[in-house]
């Protein structure tokens, strides 16, 4: 043990699955003193055309408004439940948000949902969920 705080990075991206891996993070985070939740949210960049006639301050702008519509649920939720959190945002693909949220604030942990999405594999796991286990300087909980 080093005595540093639990860290637990929770992806939300508004579904039922993520929904339900928040309360499974808020349940082990209320278990471990100390612990807090990182609530992460992976908005899609915008293509090239987009950003040619949009300034670079409306695009982060428009990425915050939407992420925080994506977590606004979940931060009501950390709250109600007591649990320290802090909330993010990020831009690009879901998976390496992730995995680089995870690795820079430390995160020991990352608890998300599946979502049952894209190939095979995907199918069973969901395709942003396989990338994070493939990306991710952690161990990650898979929560359905």
């Amino acid at each position: 043990m080093t005595g540093q705080p639990i860290c637990i990075l929770v992806p939300i991206d508004g579904s039922a699955n993520a929904a339900r891996a928040l309360d499974f993070a808020l349940n082990l985070a209320k278990a471990a003193p100390g612990a807090r939740l990182e609530l992460v949210n992976a908005q899609p960049g915008v293509g090239g055309a987009v950003s040619a006639f949009v300034n670079k301050a409306e695009i982060k702008d428009f990425h915050r408004a939407e992420g925080m519509k994506v977590l606004g649920a979940a931060i009501e939720a950390a709250k109600k439940a007591g649990v320290p959190y802090a909330h993010h945002i990020g831009v690009g693909n879901p998976a390496e948000v992730i995995a680089a949220f995870a690795k820079q604030l430390g995160c020991g942990q990352i608890v998300m949902g599946t979502r049952g999405l894209g190939s095979a594999l995907g199918l069973l796991l969901g395709s942003v969920a396989n990338a994070v286990i493939r990306h991710a300087p952690v161990p990650v909980t898979l929560v359905k």
